[in-house]
């Protein structure tokens, strides 16, 4: 006979669950009280082995229920109680709780022998990892039970103890709640803010894309539940959130949250002009100036796109090493069967490299790409300006600086955009196009036609410090280093529980150390001094680790590395 399974609650999680139980051939009886949402899950799922009711005196035949409420003590700790008062003596109970004490939890069912806990980070079926909670008081028939579910339901259980995961959920719910009070601020689109973090950062999910999956109602009770542990202003919920919730919009079980959902429950995408009202100029010609990593990229990617490119580096060995570089990598896309030999002739065909800003005579748009100084940067603009026809463009790479200020060093404002390119720019999609308020529509269009033209993905933003995946991410990393202060998890759990819960392709720890930590230091200074609060203030650990070398993967210590040379 298979298993008879209950799922109380039929938000992100249980319908979730409720699909992969049936689609492993348990029979499951589901509970909710909204008719709204019996309804959306019967056209959804409705088969012979799925019932749905609003009581919980008809789970009395489950053989295991499972408890998928939103984050909030009381309402989870009455619905056990019931639970056990209704169902049948050896009914065991899972309480899928993120944030709250699975302990406490079995305490106040008054059958603490029966209820085990399932943290699931990322809801089924998008979600394929858990974490198995038990406590001395379960007893080894529940648990057993709870683990036939739990292969019923295909996920795999995972030990990563319950703080390291309560860590990393804490760091990537203060992560949306920024990610929250930006659209709610009206900086950017939802899509272009999940695009942005997707693409920026290699994640599977946008930020807000995973609210939805979750449920807002969910974490926002799970926001609540960390402020009041921590009193961190972090997890206070967006006002965004709050409104959201109170309207009815809690994500794709109900069809709409942040993005809007079909019947099947498919994001359905927003038609909309991503270029603006200006009509794109021509572009057959451009330049680089800036033959370092981002430099040379640019150049790579232009010249494969079919632009003949003009790099402009400091000196005559500069140049020639950025030719070779460029060269070496076009030679490896031919090893890999990713280019011809002929065709590779023909894209190193399309690449100039000189040393003066005046070879930028007949390009018409020019790309700047040096160092992240403003005093630096402020030369080679007013030199790229002089050098350039009427009507070309400028774009700059800053990744921190503000493009107001550096269209105010050139002639022409109104020509001058933000292109922030990702490291390494001949591999990473995003590309965030920052307009000022003198960018003119037909250089905001030119940008989103070249970005298209070279393969990428482009998300707009308004000028300012961070623009989104800095404003968004750096904070986030910060927080991470934070938690080793006040937390006794470890560099390797917290990197481990946002690899494995939250499919991120590295920890925040990794990152750092990839990044540079006192590259990230830069950011984060940059990041606080153009907040008005001060924040997020540079970890003290991070300023320490700087001040004594320990830079990361280039000095080869820092987070993850062990000492230089190692």
């Amino acid at each position: 006979m298979p298993l008879v399974i209950g799922v109380v609650g039929l938000g992100g999680l249980g319908e979730g669950l409720t699909k992969v139980l049936l689609n492993n051939g348990a029979e499951v009886i589901g509970v909710d009280s909204d008719l709204d949402v019996l309804s959306r899950v019967h056209h959804r799922l409705g088969g012979p082995q799925l019932g749905l009711a609003t009581e919980l005196i008809d789970l009395k035949r489950a053989d295991l229920v499972i408890e998928a409420l939103p984050e909030d003590f009381h309402d989870k700790k009455t619905v056990l109680q019931l639970l056990v008062e209704q169902c049948a003596p050896g009914t065991v109970f899972l309480t899928t709780t993120s944030t709250l004490s699975v302990a406490k939890l079995a305490i106040a069912s008054g059958a603490p022998d029966r209820v085990v806990g399932l943290r699931y980070s990322i809801p089924p079926p998008y979600g394929h990892h858990a974490s198995l909670i038990t406590t001395s008081m379960a007893s080894s028939e529940a648990v057993h039970l709870a683990r036939q579910a739990i292969r019923l339901a295909g996920t795999e259980i995972v030990s990563l103890g319950g703080r390291p995961v309560e860590a990393a959920t804490a760091l990537l719910y203060a992560c949306v709640n920024r990610t929250m009070n930006l659209a709610d601020e009206g900086y950017a689109t939802v899509e272009d803010l999940d695009n942005a973090m997707k693409l920026g950062c290699g994640l599977k999910f946008g930020p807000l894309h995973l609210l939805d999956l979750i449920g807002l109602d969910t974490v926002r009770s799970a926001l609540l539940r960390l402020h009041e542990i921590t009193g961190s202003d972090s997890y206070i919920p967006s006002p965004l959130l709050d409104r959201m919730v109170g309207e009815g919009l809690l994500g794709r079980k109900t069809g709409r949250g942040f993005h809007r959902y079909d019947d099947r429950g498919e994001i359905v995408p927003p038609p909309r002009n991503r270029a603006g009202n200006g009509e794109p100029r021509e572009i057959r010609k451009a330049g680089v100036v800036g033959a370092g990593l981002m430099g040379r990229g640019i150049a790579e990617i232009l010249i494969v796109a079919g632009v003949p490119t003009t790099l402009i580096a400091r000196t005559e060995e500069k140049a020639a090493e950025a030719a070779d570089r460029i060269r070496s990598s076009l030679t490896r896309l031919v090893q890999k069967g990713r280019m011809s030999e002929q065709d590779r002739q023909d894209v190193l065909a399309r690449l100039t490299v000189a040393t003066s800003p005046a070879a930028l005579g007949d390009a018409d748009i020019v790309i700047e790409a040096v160092a992240e100084d403003m005093s630096v940067k402020r030369g080679v603009l007013q030199g790229i300006d002089a050098a350039l026809k009427p009507g070309a463009i400028i774009a700059t790479t800053t990744s921190s600086l503000s493009v107001t200020d550096c269209a105010n060093v050139t002639s022409r404002p109104s020509d001058v955009i933000g292109l922030h390119f990702f490291n390494p720019a001949p591999v990473m999609k995003l590309v965030e196009i920052v307009r000022t308020e003198h960018t003119a529509d037909d250089v905001h269009a030119t940008a989103h036609a070249l970005v298209k033209w070279l393969r990428k993905t482009a998300v707009d933003c308004t000028d300012r410090v961070g623009f989104i995946v800095n404003h968004v991410l750096f904070p986030y990393l910060n927080d991470a280093i934070r938690m080793l202060a006040r937390t006794d998890v470890t560099v390797e759990e917290i990197d481990t529980a946002i690899v494995t819960a939250f499919h991120h392709p590295m920890g925040p720890f990794t990152l750092l150390d990839t990044i540079g930590l006192d590259v990230s230091l830069a950011i984060l200074e940059t990041l606080s001094a153009a907040s008005p609060t001060g924040e997020p203030a540079p970890a003290e650990e991070l300023r320490l680790l700087v001040a004594a070398g320990h830079l990361g993967t280039k000095t080869g210590s820092g987070f993850r590395l062990g000492n230089k040379g190692k």
